[in-house]
């Protein structure tokens, strides 16, 4: 005779009907309650309240197939991103995740590498899924979508779309004005890869705000990151193109973080220091620029927020409860760390000039 097996497994199921016995209503009076559906505006308030207790109580779990099935809804998002592997794209997707798990959503996702195929094929593919709105990051988005839509760093100005966007001209005058009172006047810039969402947006208001602050902007000081890596090593071999060049800069302004610690790596094997002879300022605020060696002043955007308010704008569009809007701006925050410090004296200078003659011999 075989023992028999304890658990949760072998609990009976709570169902509507279970909460309705023990209640003495009918399972539709639950139903209704716990859906919150139209016919739930007759049933009173103290009848709800007992209703959500006994459902606690007894841990009932609803099931969303046959919810979906009845209600003829998914509850389901579809997520496009550039790359889940990256800690911008990861940090967006956790606040995606969790205001979605929060509101009882699914979530599916898929990756496009820049592929313009890959992501019309995705996109269709989600459509058939059932998926009943878009979040996307690092996308650009050109045609109206045919479900709400939210993008974290899209920038295109798109009927349909709600645009999660960065104040990059207020992040450029916190790096640049930091920068500045620190004494650096030569400054060196990464540009991002051109396929990159925020690349263009970010550039032009960094040249629009030096500009503004009477700093000077010079090619030879800057250098087009053409690769897409998601490690340090996007940075590190610019970088060393930098030192090549023999012209002198106190400080660099990269794209992004993990550019930043790339050339911080580079820099030190050159036999600079950070921040004695050359600045370093990032970009995002990702986990690891906390922990970089020396730690990276950068710009902070609050990527979980951005997610989240992703997360809550489509959902709200699919429930009916607010309107659609074009765009939604997010105010960025300097956090200045140890790999910033006043420009270096002349003779740093100099030898910082020595420095970039041996590194390119």
């Amino acid at each position: 005779m075989r023992k028999k097996e304890s658990g949760a497994a072998h609990e009976p199921k709570v169902t509507l009907k279970t909460i309705a016995e023990l209640l003495g209503l009918t399972p539709g009076t639950v139903s209704a309650t716990l859906n919150n559906s139209a016919a739930a505006r007759s049933i009173s308030e103290r009848t709800k309240q007992r209703i959500f207790q006994a459902a606690k109580e007894l841990n009932y779990r609803p099931n969303y197939f046959a919810r979906s099935l009845r209600l003829q809804r998914t509850y389901t998002i579809g997520v496009i991103a550039e790359e889940i592997g990256d800690a911008y794209g990861a940090m967006v997707i956790s606040g995606v995740e969790e205001y979605l798990r929060k509101n009882n959503y699914f979530f599916l996702t898929v990756i496009h590498r820049h592929d313009p195929l890959l992501l019309q094929a995705y996109s269709q593919l989600l459509l058939e899924r059932g998926v009943e709105g878009f979040i996307t990051t690092d996308t650009s988005i050109t045609e109206k979508p045919p479900l709400p839509t939210a993008a974290v760093a899209g920038h295109e100005r798109v009927e349909g779309v709600t645009n999660i966007t960065l104040d990059h001209k207020l992040a450029a005058r916190l790096a640049l004005r930091h920068l500045l009172e620190l004494g650096h006047e030569e400054i060196a810039f990464l540009k991002g890869h051109p396929s990159s969402s925020d690349s263009a947006a970010r550039w032009s208001s960094i040249c629009e705000i030096a500009a503004e602050l009477g700093i000077r902007i010079r090619p030879e000081l800057t250098v087009q990151i053409d690769s897409t890596v998601s490690t340090p090593e996007l940075g590190y071999p610019f970088a060393k193109q930098l030192l090549a060049r023999r012209q002198p800069f106190t400080a660099l302004f990269a794209y992004n973080d993990v550019s930043a610690i790339g050339t911080i790596w580079a820099f030190r094997e050159a036999g600079l220091r950070i921040p004695e002879d050359i600045s370093v300022v990032g970009f995002d605020d990702t986990p690891g620029a906390a922990y970089a060696n020396p730690g990276l002043t950068t710009v902070r955007q609050p990527l979980q927020r951005m997610g989240q308010i992703a997360a809550q704008c489509v959902i709200d569009q699919i429930e009916g409860v607010a309107e659609y809007v074009p765009e939604i701006a997010i105010e960025p925050e300097l956090v200045v760390r140890a790999s910033t410090g006043p420009a270096a004296s002349l003779f740093g200078r100099a030898r910082l000039d020595e420095l970039n003659s041996l590194s390119s011999d």
